[in-house]
């Protein structure tokens, strides 16, 4: 019996493990199913790749025969001497996740975790799971984004996600499983409606094929077109971002963003979210940005919340940060003698390094050192500046916008303001000469920071 038969041999996987270097470890997603069973077999089939091959069965234990599919999928692995590994993981829906997109969830996080450079998954979605997942975000007024669906080889965690059978029929995938003698285990879950997927899959597909037979086909290459138009439009929202992004705190500048047209602005800020590792906004959240924020007057601020981030503008940028209303008042710490940095409860450090000018060496062997943060009324005298100067008036001068303010470190000796992080040292503090000196330096927790390249996988 030969794979020839059916349409469906080992190509594809051997294509686009090349297209991935040729990976050292390459674990498949196993569940026991139908098609994941084939993609083992296929695997399986060429002699080159079985010494690389794991097949990770994720145990959800949502199932009263979830046990018996472990059981089975080790087995089978065993017979095919192939390595196997299991994950449990807990797939309980929590807020307003549903009980698909909470499973799918704790599938991926537990697989991703397996995956280090150079390590490759690969997973059974073919041309019909396509299909599904194009009508889905349809239904879901998904944009061009969506309409994309599934690539065939992607970024997961630190590794790589690969989709070798994207563009192979169900049909083919079954007769190769009969050619073979295959045996797999069923979800009887695979035949409640009460999930969107398997109401399309069982009732509404079925019709629609009465109608249209290569649906899956057509269906699958629209796709393709959506995904290289994604491409350009990706390539030119990058561009746009690049002349409006202060790289430095991932900030806008509202002046040069109010320059293009209303598509492109909306353009520049899902790709602003992009880059920050967000999750892509709703039309109607943009189009609230763009006028609510945006277009707020000079002395407006303006304040709208996504994704547990706070997005709000200041002195003429547009700023993403963390919300931070509810953090408790930040604790007073103490810098002992013998630590060269202090970690910060922000996750930033303040480092003490030697210096031609700054702070008296000697004086910080003998004072007491303490690390405190803003509770309002605090003032300082600056070198060279005469008088004494609030906090709030350095930092209105500087440009520092409020809401990071509170967790600027003060550094005090033998309770007197000494110096604000290092933007300033008190002038009673101060020496440029005689003698070894000190200076701060603060690393700060990039809050703004960009997140991992993790896109939304849907299956």
């Amino acid at each position: 019996m030969s794979e020839k038969l059916c349409g469906l041999d080992p190509k594809p996987i051997e294509s686009l493990l090349g297209r991935a270097g040729d990976p050292a470890r390459i674990f498949v997603a196993y569940s026991g199913g139908l098609d994941s069973h084939v993609l083992l077999h296929l695997c399986h089939s060429v002699p080159a790749l079985r010494a690389r091959l794991t097949a990770v069965h994720v145990h959800h234990g949502l199932q009263e025969a979830a046990d018996a599919w472990s059981l089975h999928c080790k087995k089978t692995a065993e017979q095919w001497g192939i390595g196997f590994r299991e994950l449990r993981v807990n797939a309980k829906a929590e807020g307003r996740e549903s009980p698909e997109e909470a499973g799918r969830n704790a599938r991926y996080r537990a697989l991703q975790s397996l995956l280090d450079h150079d390590d490759v998954l690969l997973v059974a979605q073919h041309r019909e799971d396509q299909l599904e997942t194009v009508l889905l975000q349809l239904f879901r007024g998904a944009g061009l984004p969506g309409l994309s669906a599934m690539p065939d080889i992607m970024t997961l965690g630190q590794g790589l996600l690969l989709r070798p059978l994207l563009h192979v029929a169900k049909t083919a995938i079954f007769e190769y499983a009969r050619l073979h003698r295959l045996h797999w285990v069923e979800d009887p879950s695979n035949q409640s409606d009460e999930f969107d997927r398997n109401f399309l899959r069982n009732q509404v597909l079925p019709l629609l094929k009465q109608r249209w037979p290569a649906l899956d086909k057509t269906v699958s290459r629209s796709a393709r077109h959506c995904a290289e138009a994604q491409s350009l439009i990706a390539q030119v929202a990058e561009d746009l971002l690049d002349r409006v992004l202060t790289v430095d705190d991932m900030t806008l500048t509202i002046s040069e963003l109010q320059r293009l047209d209303r598509y492109r602005q909306r353009l520049v800020v899902r790709q602003w979210f992009a880059s920050l590792g967000l999750k892509m906004p709703s039309l109607a959240f943009v189009s609230r940005l763009l006028i609510e924020v945006i277009a707020a007057p000079e002395t407006a601020d303006p304040v709208l919340e996504n994704q547990g981030c706070i997005i709000r503008r200041y002195r003429g940028r547009l700023f993403c940060v963390a919300a931070s209303d509810s953090e408790p008042e930040l604790d007073d710490l103490v810098w002992r003698k013998d630590e060269a940095a202090l970690v910060l409860p922000d996750g930033g450090r303040l480092l003490r390094v030697k210096a031609e000018a700054g702070i008296d060496a000697c004086l910080w062997q003998t004072a007491e050192i303490m690390v405190k943060f803003r509770r309002g009324g605090e003032k300082i005298g600056l070198p060279g500046r005469t008088g004494r100067r609030s906090l709030k008036n350095l930092y209105q001068e500087a440009g520092i916008p409020p809401w990071e303010r509170r967790s600027i470190p003060l550094l005090y000796i033998d309770g007197h303001l000494a110096a604000v992080a290092d933007l300033w040292v008190s002038a009673e503090f101060y020496k440029s000469k005689n003698g070894p000196c000190l200076k701060l330096v603060w690393e700060k927790e990039n809050k703004n920071r960009k997140g991992n390249d993790e896109r939304t996988i849907v299956d």
